[in-house]
């Protein structure tokens, strides 16, 4: 089983991206808020759901272990194929989909493509008692408190447009506002006011993905 590739991006299509590990194109369906994200020729690191089938084996990468627990609990759900956990995710983030679930809002759910009235109400109705523990905390979990430090450089990253539409993109994913701050932070060295949004949110997850 595969549960995680790094390697250099080589092709981005529609709806996946092509990543080759060491010679090796593995061809990985993602959302399309994550392919957004990425750029040819780049380096990434995703984790892998595989699904494999009587005649095809197909990878869906994500950018975080949530949303790829987040994806399998969703597709778990009779009716709830691939595309359709894809397009849930694409359409909210993971805290948004926790309080769905938890509040019981068909209505939020009910955003994602191909989710119709029905769906939206079996989604909320099975899920409601399975989300773990950690998961089920994203939907009240406030950021870690941060020292005056950390708020004056929390300040300085909000200073420009692209750090806020980053900051933000990234809060999207499922990342807490802490968390980029100090990865915005350790970047500080290398990023400019001229950094594009897209840059400084990759720069951005391959920090993250260190912690």
């Amino acid at each position: 089983m595969i549960g995680w590739l790094k390697g250099i991006i080589q092709k981005i299509g529609a709806d996946h991206c092509i990543i080759d590990v060491q010679g090796v194109g593995y061809v990985v369906s993602l959302t399309s808020r994550h392919l957004e994200l990425l750029g040819e020729g780049e380096e990434t690191e995703i984790f892998i759901e595989m699904h494999v089938r009587e005649n095809e084996i197909r990878l869906f990468g994500f950018s975080s272990m949530a949303e790829k627990q987040w994806f399998t609990l969703l597709t778990s759900v009779q009716g709830v194929g691939p595309k359709v956990g894809l397009a849930i995710l694409t359409t909210l983030n993971i805290q948004e989909i926790t309080s769905a679930i938890t509040m019981q809002d068909k209505a939020m759910m009910g955003r994602a493509n191909g989710v119709g009235p029905k769906m939206a109400t079996r989604l909320v109705n099975e899920l409601k008692d399975k989300i773990p523990t950690e998961l089920s905390s994203l939907a009240s979990s406030s950021p870690k408190a941060m020292n005056d430090s950390d708020m004056a450089a929390l300040e300085k990253n909000m200073s420009s447009s692209a750090r806020a539409e980053a900051i933000s993109g990234l809060q999207n994913l499922g990342y807490q506002l802490a968390d980029i701050n100090s990865a915005l932070v350790a970047l500080d060295g290398q990023i400019t006011e001229e950094t594009e949004t897209g840059t400084l949110i990759r720069l951005a997850l391959k920090e993250l993905a260190k912690g």
